[in-house]
């Protein structure tokens, strides 16, 4: 007796309604309602960061969808059985999504446009008021019309705000508008059934959200973990028809790995696409160019070896302000560095380790962050193909010349505007990103300061070891002398691959390698 294999379905690439993706059973479908009546069951307000393009928009949907009682889009799904549809609640759905705004007149604008239908549904006459005064007079209206409390749902809370994050006084003035309007949510709370703010960011307590302490916060809630994106089971199973001519392991590779202290997940937008052109692409992350953030990490003098392993406590990760922007936080905020760990100090006193999520962020970012450090696109794509020839062919002295011409394809007004005369890890740091750019399979090993690294990369049946040194802090040679006198390579000997030890030193006078020395260990026998 055969059976036939699961029907392969339309993919939801792009959709963010949910009764557009359920009419017609003709898309693919995640069923998160689980979480929603999850989240209804044990609270009624809450605040949840997630980085963009993970299905943020289309989870407040399907909880509008919910709430208006609409339950034939549940067919099927965990909802349909466990949720009573003789209530119906009165919703208003705010988003921020669309379009950039650049003012608070534009921030104002769009708020009208989205409260007039339901001022107009209620029967309210315009009046000359605040945005703030119209929203707590429509909540009220709605409760007493509705004989219902309301539910309010906010998308894109803190765009306004990103939208005009690189100009500080009118990123300050967006905040202080958003601070006022969402005040109304703490003000009204005997009106209101349920709400949930949605955003990519979690700005300080004391700025944006010293209004809303009311507000429950899940974003690093272990039971809430999947609540966004799919999980390894659902990749196998609801997406089982995509699979086949895919390499499985590739996939995980890529594309999951993202986690808030729970369950890990993929990044659907890449899944999606993934099925549809059977290629392994930087999706995510080409929908949005890191280019505040390659900046910020510049002016920082961020330490790029250190992206593989940040230590960081919750206070730093969890929010930041305008006038306040540490990197660990905005990059794991923005879902470029994700958590693989935590720990506690002492009580209620907990360290967290974030790292890369996939191949997809570590490759993408770290090819963005070199044309930060001041590394041109062509001599850095140039460079990265000579390089992977060299290391097909084992050629570990050809590669001087190849660094030698990627160091010195940094203009010298780049070093002039980045005052990197004490920056010593610049060396290092553009090294490592420019190997984490080709794709390779890097292990970095113990730092011992931000002036020289050791890093390990595995490829082609070899294991390539490096150390880096600047020579006007040490002795010339010792970069070499270094790898054997730790003896880097014992832990790699059972490989049975031959292993290059690789003495790399540079020189802030001339701003390039002025030592480069190999040595090889074959494998017995």
């Amino acid at each position: 007796m055969s059976t036939s294999s699961p029907r392969r379905r339309k993919l939801p690439i792009g959709i963010q309604t949910f009764a557009k993706l359920r009419e017609g059973d003709g898309h693919y479908y995640v069923d998160k309602t689980a979480y929603a009546l999850q989240l209804i069951d044990q609270g009624n307000c809450y605040f949840l960061s997630r980085p963009r393009r993970f299905g943020k928009s289309l989870f407040l949907d399907t909880l509008k969808e919910l709430f208006e009682g609409n339950r034939a889009l549940f067919s099927g799904l965990y909802a349909d059985a466990h949720w009573d549809w003789t209530q119906r609640y009165p919703v208003i759905r705010i988003s921020f999504g669309g379009g950039v705004l650049a003012s608070v007149a534009d921030l104002h604008d769009s708020l009208d446009g989205q409260l007039l239908p339901h001022e107009a549904a209620c029967g309210l006459a315009q009046q000359m008021l605040s945005m703030r005064r119209r929203l707590s007079h429509l909540i009220e209206a709605l409760h007493a019309q509705c004989g219902q409390r309301v539910v309010v749902l906010v998308d894109e809370y803190d765009k306004p705000i990103l939208d005009n994050i690189t100009d500080s006084a009118r990123a300050t003035e967006m905040r202080e508008a958003l601070k006022d309007l969402y005040s109304v949510l703490k003000d009204s709370d005997a009106h209101l059934k349920f709400v949930l703010l949605t955003g990519v960011s979690k700005f300080s307590k004391v700025s944006l959200f010293s209004g809303l302490n009311h507000l429950e916060d899940i974003t690093l809630d272990a039971r809430f973990s999947a609540i966004c994106g799919y999980t390894d089971e659902d990749v196998d199973t609801v997406f089982a028809p995509e699979l086949p001519g895919l390499d499985r392991e590739d996939i995980r590779r890529w594309y999951n790995g993202y986690n808030w202290l729970g369950e890990g997940v993929y990044n659907p937008f890449d899944v999606l696409l993934l099925f549809r052109h059977r290629d392994f692409r930087p999706y995510w992350f080409e929908t949005g160019t890191p280019t505040f953030l390659v900046k910020l990490l510049a002016e920082r003098q961020f330490f790029t070896p250190d992206l593989s392993q940040v230590m960081a406590m919750e206070q730093l990760i969890s929010s930041f302000d305008v006038e306040d922007i540490p990197p660990e936080a905005l990059l794991f905020q923005t879902g470029y560095l994700t958590l693989r760990g935590r720990e506690e100090l002492s009580r209620a006193q907990w360290v967290y380790t974030l790292g890369y999520p996939n191949r997809e962020v570590e490759t993408s970012l770290n090819g963005a962050l070199l044309k930060g450090y001041g590394v041109p696109d062509r001599q850095g794509l140039t460079a990265r193909m000579q390089l992977l020839k060299l290391l097909r062919a084992g050629d570990a002295t050809g590669m001087q010349a190849v660094f030698h011409a990627l160091f010195a394809s940094i203009p010298h007004d780049w070093y002039r505007k980045n005052k990197l005369a004490e920056f010593e890890g610049h060396y290092a740091s553009v090294f490592y990103s420019y190997f984490a750019a080709s794709g390779l399979e890097i292990r970095l090993e113990d730092t011992t300061n931000h002036g020289r690294i050791d890093m390990a990369v595995l490829f082609n049946n070899a294991v390539w070891l490096f150390e880096f040194k600047v020579v006007e802090l040490v002795p010339k040679g010792e970069a070499l002398a270094q790898c054997r006198r730790r003896g880097y390579a014992e832990k790699y000997r059972g490989r049975g691959e031959p292993i290059y030890l690789i003495g790399i030193e540079f020189s802030r006078t001339t701003r390039n390698i002025v030592g480069f020395e190999v040595e090889t260990e074959n494998p017995v026998g």
